[in-house]
């Protein structure tokens, strides 16, 4: 019997395994064990179709982080719905709102930055501003000047470019990258510091191979550096001590922007306002999406310094118009959500929470660090992984056919628990609304499901 078969015929489950062809997905798992299906959400809590309750501790996808009921955001789309329900930034013409938030992403970034360009989602933003940095570069006669600079095991969305940024290999998969996408050092202490090679040592050594690199390439062939302040999806990698502040004097030597792609880390996921601030960025251009609209629209955001916006206008008159942009973007309702978002972080007590409860929450993730199966207990604020190895001190992995994030994963589902498997890590990031009970609760879960898979106790 199939797994197809074992549901109900009219069940969701059946009914998503005939229809739903699920992205990020294990596709053999899926199909063996079936999906599950939420039907509602309250606090930091889902519950699924068959009434099981889970504890979020992912925030969905990094993003519900004001919870799944929240009256707040819930009104503020109702009432901008019975206002006026949609519109475009397109010709010159935009909402109220659109002009608001605008204003507001300005007001709270983390360095003077001039104008902001919305979009629907992180992926699209970053697409839209390496499209930004090809036509300033054409415009001011560099057609050459269009190679981008990520890092390896960098994610920065799935678009056609920005899955050319994401330095992991199931790029491959579409025939990615495309020519003229760089992937410079990953600043993982950890896994990548010579024996003996303090933090500092480590970050000095990957300023030197990408300043080496980008003179080999010819510095007036790069037209941009993408880089996130922690690497969420590459497994809540925060950067190796002094990183930023080794790399930023490279990129400044050569002219070239630095992108900082907050979609993660925005609005407080580190502890501070955005990852920027935390390890001392300086970006020419922010990326911001996901906890913009706490989840509850689709959302993203590119601000850019006055700098960057006045070559773009130069750039733009070739065409009398910047000839980029998405229906929906901009979207009143998405606006409005976006606003009364930003308000509950900063003014209702969400972005205190997080300040307050996060040396907690990395109190509990250390104590995994001498369980003999974690290599690295890592994070930073409210975000955090725990690497599962094979082999401790050697820091190997287990082989392929032995998955233990993804068991991990499956098991822990099964004691009311949603985490995350990045490669053989396990990620947690809960909503920033989440008590000190209730981080009680997720790493009491946590533990049991660990011990269950791996046979052992820190």
């Amino acid at each position: 019997m199939t797994q197809l078969e074992s549901f109900a015929a009219n069940s969701w489950e059946a009914r998503d395994l005939r229809s739903m062809l699920h992205g990020f997905s294990h596709l053999g798992t899926l199909q063996e064990n079936g999906p599950v299906v939420i039907t509602q959400g309250e606090g930091i809590y889902v519950q699924d179709v068959h009434g099981k309750r889970y504890l979020e501790g992912n925030s969905g996808l990094w993003n519900m982080v004001l919870g799944f009921d929240h009256p707040g955001l819930i009104e503020a789309a109702c009432a901008q719905i019975r206002k006026f329900p949609a519109y475009h930034t397109f010709f010159g013409r935009v909402s109220e709102p659109s002009v608001a938030l605008a204003e507001k992403m300005i007001q709270i970034a983390p360095r003077p930055m001039g104008k902001v360009f919305f979009t629907n989602s992180g992926s699209e933003a970053n697409d839209t501003v390496v499209k930004m940095l090809w036509m300033i570069n054409r415009g001011a006669g560099r057609p050459d000047c269009r190679k981008i600079l990520s890092r390896r095991n960098a994610y920065h969305g799935v678009t056609g470019l920005t899955a050319s940024m994401t330095g992991k290999d199931y790029v491959g998969a579409f025939g990615l990258p495309l020519d003229g996408f760089l992937f410079a050092d990953c600043p993982h202490h950890w896994r990548f510091a010579a024996e003996g090679e303090s933090e500092l040592q480590f970050s000095a050594r990957c300023a030197a191979n990408l300043d080496a690199q980008i003179q080999a390439e010819g510095p007036e062939t790069i037209a941009g550096f993408f880089a996130e302040p922690v690497m969420g999806a590459g497994g809540v990698i925060p950067p190796a001590e002094g990183y930023f502040q080794a790399i930023q004097p490279v990129l400044k030597k050569y002219g070239i922007p630095l992108v900082a792609d907050e979609v993660i880390c925005g609005f407080g996921r580190t502890g501070q306002l955005w990852g920027s601030q935390t390890y001392g960025i300086e970006p020419d251009i922010i990326v911001a999406s996901k906890c913009m609209t706490a989840g509850y629209f689709p959302m993203g955001a590119v601000l850019v310094s006055d700098a960057v916006h006045d070559k773009l206008v130069a750039a733009a008159e070739a065409y009398e118009e910047f000839p980029h942009g998405f229906t929906t973007a901009g979207h009143p309702v998405g606006c409005a959500i976006a606003l009364k978002a930003i308000d509950i972080i900063l003014n209702e007590g969400a972005f205190d929470n997080v300040v307050e409860v996060s040396p907690y929450f990395q109190e509990h993730l250390c104590r995994f660090q001498s369980h003999p199966f974690i290599g690295e207990a890592r994070g930073v604020g409210l975000m955090g992984a725990l690497e599962i190895v094979n082999d401790k001190e050697k820091k190997t992995p287990f082989p392929p056919e032995q998955p233990v994030a993804e068991q991990i994963a499956n098991v822990a589902l099964e004691n009311g628990l949603i985490c995350r498997p990045v490669g053989q890590a396990i990620v947690v990031a809960p909503p920033f609304i989440i008590t000190k009970e209730q981080i009680d609760e997720l790493f009491d879960k946590l533990t049991l499901t660990i011990e269950k898979v791996l046979g052992a106790k820190a």
